[in-house]
């Protein structure tokens, strides 16, 4: 059985670590604004497999640490996370939605609608491009 809600910041940061940033210290993966955002899993059973979490300011909203773990990546959850994030962000009134997102993962984003309105950089080793799309 597959379930999506709404998590505490906490419940995303060892995902968050895994899958994202295994190498650097744990408090690497957590946010000063964690306590500002909306943050979503996808339950497998009663399994935590995959993370996203939001952060609305004004009719804008970034996404950031989407996360699935390594073992369940490929299975559909992290398109049904975002489906959901969509959905949420509408329901927020929100007119734009984006990421910073790791030019690995823009096929997904693009999938859903995003497009890429940015020359990529890199940071820490990895590189991006920042993705939005008009709700």
């Amino acid at each position: 059985m597959l379930e999506i809600k709404q998590i505490q910041p906490s419940d995303t940061w060892e995902i968050r670590h895994r899958v994202m940033w295994a190498d650097k210290p744990f408090e690497y993966v957590q946010l000063a604004e964690d306590e500002k955002g909306l943050h979503f899993g996808v339950f497998k059973n009663t399994q935590l497999v995959s993370v996203v979490s939001l952060f609305i300011e004004n009719d804008s909203a970034q996404f950031r640490k989407f996360a699935t773990e390594i073992s369940e990546q490929g299975k559909g959850y992290g398109g049904k996370l975002l489906a959901h994030l969509i959905e949420e962000a509408i329901q927020q009134n929100v007119k734009k939605l984006w990421c910073n997102a790791r030019l690995s993962a823009t096929e997904l984003y693009q999938k859903y609608g995003f497009q890429i309105v940015s020359e990529s950089w890199v940071k820490d080793g990895v590189e991006y491009v920042k993705m939005e799309r008009n709700l």
